[in-house]
């Protein structure tokens, strides 16, 4: 895949992890979401894909 083709996002965590399940606080922590509306870039991948979708009333997506 030519480099020009790789989509990234811009994940950034919007509302707590505290008293959420810990499979929760794993995916944020697999994000590398660790503070409260700190945002990381991402390759936009069906892997992290699928871990947005377990986490998506906690995170804001955009594209980067």
């Amino acid at each position: 895949m030519p480099a020009a083709d790789v989509k990234k996002i811009k994940v950034t965590l919007v509302k707590s992890g505290i008293a959420r399940p810990g499979k929760h606080k794993a995916i944020l922590i697999g994000l590398g979401l660790k503070k409260l509306n700190k945002a990381v870039i991402r390759l936009d991948t069906p892997e992290i894909r699928g871990m947005i979708n377990k986490v998506s009333h906690l995170v804001q997506v955009e594209n980067a």
